[in-house]
């Protein structure tokens, strides 16, 4: 039965009880979902969508509690449903997409048993064998490749991409009317965020079903809603279809989000200004050399004795990296970005190769050596929240450097702290505080500072900012900016965010199955790229601008090939729209392509496309 209001909002409101006192969280939301309707949420980060998403199913846990509206699915009033009928709607009327689809899995049970199970739950009388076949056809329905041999694999052995496809399956088994997807791009790198956005499109022409796609990125949302809602600090302040919200955005927080946007081929006067700015960046003078790096892990076999596979996850990589450059290392997940990250700074040793920093070969320095030299360079993870220690108050978290590298006392250590958390933008009043309340984006500035604090010579980013919007993001590249022209620092950021490497980096390398494919400055990989996986990259960004890299002319299909296997010659051949012969059987070499930049590719040199 179809209805012109699947879903009804009305003065949705939730709020955060402590004691006796109520933070609203949500207030007076009111929206509607016809049938087979995209809508799209979209907000920055703390304006209460993931909030707002569990409260449309009554998912809601203390201290969070709905405190007034309602919500009516079908005619029926969810938030007074009993809790038999409103599991029965979860997951089977209702489906929901979380942005962390490994949480969602049991580690220890195969992929494709945990999607019969569930099958089975709801419809008790479908044999085992049908089930299976359901799956079979759901799995290749959203591209996973090579279903049968995947329905057998632990959760761990997919990708990040394929892993989100699987959730996209777990959705769509019970055939349900409403799916929620809550920021399910976030862990993405592009190509797979693209790919998950055409195979969206493609559901929506197979299923009878509507969906609420919220995000903290305006161009995805626009380019897979029908209409939007703005969200801000919990209240809906817009509501228009995508074209009018980019052509007259109607409050200052969208043209706020819409400025926030990173510029790829469009910029400002000022803007360009900004980016002419030159850096202290001297490359006479690098901060690290890595020469003819490898490394290979040996994994067990499931269900075999003594056998094992060899990855082969970082092969022949040379890099110089200058003092005072902002270096950008981009690929699709697993192409070794973050093993190569590991090799830099000696977490793990190179099986051959060499890597110098400040002039120092590594692996020849003793453990104490290696020690001291560790205190030059910091490494900063993606996760803020995992990565500082909830026991303990921020001022201590931020000190602890210094007591394991320079045996500070208390007070020598305090003084140091709060020196460093005004350069990161830190009140000196949280110094004595836990860190539960912060934001991401204050708990990466405490990262930050604790990197800051033992004065290193260059910073490792690992995806440091993939998890915040591009407000957060812009906040921290202009402090990044900042501290570079103040203490002359070297970053390497290693990113699937391509928006955000061109916005940040001097010089870019592009990795793929743990090679080098291109190199070259910045402006020059983004406008010219002569490497065809390059192109690909760029077609995939999601850009309120007009992308010059047609998806239909370059965009890749599937996963990269196994680094188990991997195939004769070129290991792009299979994903190629350009291949040769010569791919097949030979291998290229990384060679100059023009000034300053580098290339592996079988390709004439003049492929690349020039914007005009």
């Amino acid at each position: 039965m179809a209805h012109d209001k699947l879903l009804a909002v009305r003065g949705l409101s939730v709020g955060l009880q402590r004691g006796s006192t109520v933070t609203p969280i949500i207030e007076q939301v009111d929206f509607d979902v016809a049938d087979r309707q995209v809508l799209g949420i979209i907000g920055e980060s703390g304006s209460g969508k993931t909030v707002l998403c569990h409260a449309l199913v009554n998912a809601l846990n203390p201290p969070l509690e709905i405190s007034g509206g309602s919500v009516q699915f079908a005619g029926d009033d969810i938030l007074s449903m009993d809790s038999n009928r409103l599991h029965h709607l979860r997951g089977d009327k209702i489906a929901f997409i979380g942005s962390n689809p490994y949480s969602a899995l049991d580690p220890a049970m195969p992929v494709g048993a945990q999607l019969v199970e569930k099958l089975r739950a709801k419809n008790s009388d479908l044999a085992k064998r049908q089930a299976k076949q359901r799956v079979l056809d759901l799995l290749d329905a959203v591209h996973i490749p090579d279903p049968k041999h995947r329905f057998d694999e632990l959760p761990h052995q997919y990708s990040g991409g394929m892993i989100q496809r699987v959730m996209i399956v777990d959705a769509l088994l019970t055939e349900p009317d409403l799916v929620i997807a809550d920021n399910i791009t976030v862990p993405l790198d592009v190509t797979i965020a693209a790919q998950i956005m055409t195979l969206f499109r493609e559901l929506r022409e197979r299923v009878n079903a509507a969906f609420v796609f919220v995000s903290s990125s305006l161009p995805l949302v626009c380019d897979i809603a029908d209409h939007i809602c703005v969200l801000q600090n919990g209240r809906i302040i817009e509501r228009s279809t995508p074209e009018e919200i980019l052509k007259n955005p109607g409050s200052d927080y969208t043209r706020h989000l819409m400025a926030s946007v990173p510029k790829i081929w469009q910029f400002t006067s000022a803007e360009q200004r900004r980016l002419a700015i030159e850096k202290p960046s001297d490359p006479d003078a690098p901060v690290i050399r890595i020469s003819g790096v490898d490394k290979t892990y040996r994994t067990a076999i499931r269900n075999s004795f003594f056998r094992h596979n060899e990855v082969q996850a970082v092969r022949g990589v040379s890099l110089n990296i200058n003092r005072g450059e902002s270096f950008g290392l981009v690929g699709e997940s697993g192409c070794g970005k973050s093993t190569l990250s590991r090799l830099i700074t000696w977490l793990e040793s190179p099986d051959s190769g060499s890597i110098e920093f400040l002039d120092h070969d590594v692996h020849d320095l003793s453990r104490t050596q290696r020690f001291h030299l560790r205190s030059r360079f910091q490494l900063l993870l993606q996760d803020p929240y995992n990565s500082i220690p909830p026991h303990l108050t921020i001022g201590r978290t931020i000190a602890e450097p210094l007591y394991i590298h320079q045996r500070l006392t208390t007070d020598a250590a305090r003084i140091k702290v709060i020196q460093v958390m005004g350069e990161v933008g830190l009140e000196e009043e949280l110094i004595d505080e836990l860190p539960g309340r912060l934001s991401a984006g204050q708990r990466q500035r405490v990262n930050i500072a604790r990197a800051l604090v033992l004065k290193p010579d260059m910073i490792i980013l690992d995806e440091t900012l993939s998890g915040l919007d591009h407000g957060q993001q812009n906040q921290l590249l202009d402090l990044f900016d900042q501290l570079q022209r103040d203490r002359n620092l070297t970053y390497i950021y290693i990113s699937h965010d391509l928006a955000m490497v061109r916005r940040a980096c001097d010089r870019v390398a592009v990795m793929y199955l743990g090679e080098i494919v291109e190199l070259g400055p910045t402006r020059q990989i983004f406008e010219q790229p002569s490497h065809p996986y390059t192109r690909a990259l760029l077609s995939a960004l999601a850009t309120i601008e007009q992308n010059p890299f047609r998806k239909q002319d370059c965009l890749l299909d599937g996963e990269p090939p196994s680094p188990i296997n991997l195939p004769p010659g070129c290991g792009f051949t299979n994903r190629c729209p350009h291949a040769m012969d010569i791919c097949g059987r030979e291998s290229p070499v990384i060679l100059p392509s023009g000034p300053n930049s580098a290339r592996a590719c079988h390709l004439p040199a003049d492929f690349s496309v020039e914007i005009s």
